[in-house]
């Protein structure tokens, strides 16, 4: 797969895969934020058009 340009590194596209919808992170944000595979992660809605994702604590 071909890296994006620089000014366009961050931005993707949502896709759906059987019932649920996803959104592919770059690998260096996964890396900095020192996250695993299958690790839990808590989404929320937070404003009218936005979302965030953090570790998910018991």
């Amino acid at each position: 797969m071909a890296q994006r340009k620089a000014g366009k590194r961050h931005i993707r596209n949502i896709q759906r895969s059987g019932g649920s919808y996803y959104v592919t992170i770059p690998i260096e944000v996964i890396k900095k934020l020192k996250w695993k595979e299958r690790q839990k992660v808590e989404v929320k809605k937070s404003g009218k058009d936005s979302a965030s994702i953090k570790d998910w604590k018991k």
